[in-house]
């Protein structure tokens, strides 16, 4: 699975090599009430074929209109704004008279969408400086806290996941998770040591680690933008990975296994790591929200459904069922 901004890109990309011209819309301010965050892209064809969204729909109508009468296909970019007055916010569908300002970009043979596409599908993040008076772009590696920049003579974007998604072993589920994380726009690591497990293990665009997990996880160094998974079943392994991500300030932590196994290992991890109470608070366990998943996809989703809820602040109360046949715990295989 890809990521929003990569298959937009590639269609950019299809566009031009059938011949057509494109022009690439990045929003770079909002006030107010906006439908869409900083950064979100919609590219628009010359015949008014439309990827990706800045509104929502409202705002691309409009973008349409004006491709297909030839006012956005120049040579250089621009920047427009939508829904400045209260009309042309009632006008375009922003609530609370929000505005919306936008780069106008024409898609160049110098615009470097083709190399930033290389860098993106090996799960990379990649800074990329568009100058405003000449459309030419420079590409380099992103730094940790990269953020859209616009001084009005640069366009300073960000591509690629800026949140890190690590799954302490290799296997069925962990594919499933893997592709799926991909797909939520995380850079994905995939620790397992085994060479059972390892061997001929691949995800597309996932970065395989063949060492112990806690050397692993140190040399990545944690910050609040990664969610740690357990996934092997192996306390040589859940065990010393969780040692090091409940120390860390990982946004989420969690292990598969039963109740009962969360609680024996929260004791092994207590006793014999040192791990406190308020560390060992932070565990989710069993992974995911309960939801009565029984395969490797349904419990993945299970699991990012509730790494996605913490993410951005929520938490899920313990389902309550309505009938029907009793499920597994969500995050444990049966």
């Amino acid at each position: 699975m890809d990521n929003i901004d990569l298959q937009i890109l590639r269609q950019v990309q299809n566009w031009r090599a059938s011949g057509h011209r494109v022009v690439l819309g990045t929003i770079i301010r909002t006030w107010g009430s906006a439908p869409r965050p900083i950064g979100s892209v919609v590219a628009v064809r010359d015949d008014g074929q439309i990827a990706g969204s800045v509104s929502g729909g409202c705002i691309e109508d409009d973008l349409i209109e004006r491709v297909r009468e030839g006012a956005l296909l120049a040579d250089t970019p621009r920047t427009v704004r939508y829904g400045v007055s209260g009309d042309e916010a009632a006008r375009f569908g922003l609530p609370c008279g929000g505005t919306i300002e936008l780069v106008l970009e024409p898609v160049l043979p110098h615009s470097g969408i083709e190399v930033l596409l290389e860098r993106l599908a090996s799960g990379r993040r990649v800074r990329r400086t568009l100058d405003f008076l000449t459309g030419a772009v420079t590409l380099t590696e992103a730094e940790p806290g990269d953020t859209l920049t616009f001084d009005g003579q640069t366009l300073v974007s960000t591509h690629g996941p800026g949140w890190r998604l690590i799954v302490i072993g290799a296997g069925q589920m962990t594919q499933f998770l893997a592709e799926m994380g991909r797909a939520l726009d995380y850079q994905v690591f995939i620790i397992d040591p085994r060479p059972e497990y390892a061997d001929g293990f691949e995800v597309a665009g996932c970065q395989l680690v063949r060492e112990m997990p806690d050397d692993a996880l140190v040399a990545l160094s944690l910050d609040a933008h990664c969610a740690v998974i357990a996934l092997t079943h192996d306390p040589k392994l859940d065990d010393l990975a969780l040692m090091e991500a409940l120390r860390s300030p990982a946004f989420y932590v969690g292990a598969i296994g039963s109740r009962l196994n969360q609680a024996k290992r929260k004791q092994r991890l207590g006793e014999h790591f040192g791990l406190t109470e308020a560390e060992l608070g932070r565990l989710h366990g069993p992974v995911g929200i309960k939801n009565g998943a029984r395969t490797p996809p349904e419990i993945a989703v299970a699991i990012l459904a509730e790494v996605t809820g913490v993410r951005y602040g929520y938490r899920i109360p313990e389902p309550v069922s309505v009938g029907g046949a009793a499920g597994v715990e969500a995050g444990c295989m049966a």
